[in-house]
């Protein structure tokens, strides 16, 4: 099907719609009808002009779903088919249509600034996909977005919030996923080479019509200002994105700090993304880092299942602290988002090759899950508040966080150099509870002297302010863990609880400028080393002499 020239004015019958949300031209899709072709034109504003004819319409309508080449895909894996396949979506959302890609089809996407909104189910069957990042228009602009079509409003009246606040003063149309941020207010003021002046303070939460704040994903910070409260309704229906086979072309840039998100953007409640599977080529000497081929932010409900994604590969910079330093590049980014899931999701690299970057990280998150999942590394950034890891394998990056709540982590394997690493770079903090029950760890995967590993490794030397006050676990409660500690130097005294978090600190003379809250109590159920030593509290044993230690 030949794209023709559109000229709007002439059209004996017109139904003009941008969908959704969309407010970017690269999204925009204005949707007309007549007895003219079924055709696509780009408007000077890079718009979007889609005419579908009558009797397609009626026979999209009777067959039930649409595909990509309805509107003129031609699925060779050379020509560039984002054009179809962004008013394909576009037509399917407009009349709640489903999208079924062909089977084994190879779509070309080329550098285009151009978007595809989702908003119907979709099924990308075994299909590929070639995104070509070599020469984009604008690295900014993700490929698919999986987006809602009910707006977010701002919610009158709220002036100021508590943490653990219970209920808001106001009703609400429908559960709502509510967003609040303090301009005046800065947290997360990150240390080290990637160092930073901080980021607003800002939380997610639901609250109910009535307003009752859902306990599960609690306030976390004491809003005495508010620059900006938003609410978005949660989808009541799930949306589900299947199959596809999706290859992404590597960038070439210099290596600097300028991420790509060209992939699949989650910013929709409810959503099930299911069967991806997601490879990368042409990484070369130098290239810029990206955040995330599947990038979940503002939602809620999110799960991504029986997925296979790739590790990309390590690049260098210089940081803001004047150091080399690697750049993050991750497979899944989440950002401001509630009860997101990742179920049975493998990586295709060794999850213990260096050369390649960790998975997954998220930021401003809560209720996090891997349930039966095979990946580099878990990471918080920016907190999380309350997270699960179980039947799982980590590799190399092992797990990484900063945040609130209880961290549980069963039935897991993990090769890395702490069990629980607490980030340095945010203080090492964790307000709540840490639970570790029927785990193995092998410590540097057994590549490394099992003396220089920790269960629980991280410091913070008390000099900086990283916006809060920073904590160890209250409580951290280890049952039937195994530890590989086989391989040991000669003054091996037995795996440390934790590692020296503040080496300067070993007698009353050091003062902190911001006192480090430690660790109460530690509880030690069935612990098995191969070494046959027993677990240390620290090899700085002033700093943690107030831990109080119960085995069993």
């Amino acid at each position: 099907m030949k794209h023709k020239l559109l000229l709007i004015f002439l059209l004996s019958t017109v139904v003009s719609l941008v969908l959704g949300q969309s407010k970017n031209q690269n999204e925009e899709v204005t949707i007309t009808s007549n007895k003219d072709k079924t055709a696509i034109t780009l408007a000077q504003n890079g718009g979007l002009f889609l005419n579908v004819s009558l009797k397609d319409i009626e026979k999209f309508k009777t067959k039930g779903f649409v595909n990509y080449e309805d509107f003129g895909a031609i699925g060779d894996g050379k020509t560039d088919d984002i054009y179809a396949i962004a008013a394909t979506h576009a037509f399917a959302n407009q009349n709640r249509l489903s999208v079924k890609v062909k089977d084994n089809a190879k779509y070309y996407i080329g550098g285009k600034n151009r978007t595809a909104i989702i908003q119907t189910n979709t099924n990308f069957g075994s299909a590929n996909f070639i995104i070509d990042d070599t020469e984009v228009e604008n690295r900014n602009t993700p490929v698919f977005k999986i987006s809602s079509s009910l707006k977010s409003f701002k919610l009158k009246g709220i002036t100021s919030l508590k943490k653990d606040q219970e209920k808001l003063p106001v009703t609400l149309p429908s559960k709502c996923l509510i967003t609040v941020t303090d301009i005046n207010v800065k947290r997360y003021i990150r240390a080290g080479g990637n160092q930073n002046e901080g980021s607003a303070q800002t939380d997610i939460f639901l609250a109910d019509e009535n307003g009752n704040i859902d306990k599960n994903a609690p306030i976390i910070w004491d809003f005495n200002f508010i620059s900006d409260i938003t609410a978005l309704p949660i989808d009541e229906t799930t949306l589900t994105i299947t199959g596809g086979n999706f290859t992404t072309i590597a960038n070439r840039e210099e290596s600097k700090y300028n991420y790509y998100t060209r992939g699949i953007s989650i910013k929709r409640s409810n959503v099930i993304l299911s069967d991806l599977h997601h490879n990368i080529t042409g990484e070369g000497d130098s290239g810029a880092p990206y955040s995330g081929f599947i990038n979940v932010s503002d939602c809620a409900f999110v799960t991504i299942k029986n997925s296979v994604l790739t590790g990309r590969k390590v690049y260098q910079t210089i940081g803001r602290g004047g150091t080399t330093v690697s750049m993050g590049s991750y497979g899944i980014l989440v950002n401001k988002a509630l009860n997101v899931s990742l179920i049975n999701c493998k990586q295709t690299n060794d999850i213990n090759d260096k050369r390649y970057w960790g998975l997954f990280a998220s930021n401003f998150s809560k209720n996090l899950l891997y349930d039966g999942c095979e990946f580099s590394r878990f990471d918080a950034h920016m907190g999380v508040s309350n997270a699960t890891i179980r039947n799982s394998i980590l590799g190399h990056q092992g797990i990484n966080a900063i945040g609130s709540g209880t961290f549980l982590v069963e039935n897991t394997i993990v090769y890395s150099g702490t069990f629980i690493n607490l980030r340095s770079d945010y203080g090492s903090t964790w307000e709540g509870e840490f639970i570790i029950r029927n785990c193995t760890f092998v410590p540097l995967n057994g590549n490394g002297d099992a003396d220089k590993s920790s269960l629980i490794g991280g410091s913070n030397s008390g000099l900086h302010d990283f916006g809060y006050t920073c904590y160890m676990p209250k409580k951290i409660s280890i049952e039937n863990l195994k530890i590989d500690d086989s391989k040991y130097t000669a003054n091996y005294k037995g795996l440390p609880i934790f590692a020296n978090f503040n080496p300067k600190m070993v007698d009353d003379s050091y003062q902190e400028k911001f006192p480090y809250v430690k660790t109460k109590e530690v509880f030690l159920k069935n612990i098995t080393t191969t070494s046959g030593k027993k677990l240390i509290v620290s090899n700085n044993a002033f700093l943690f002499k107030d831990v109080k230690v119960i085995a069993e």
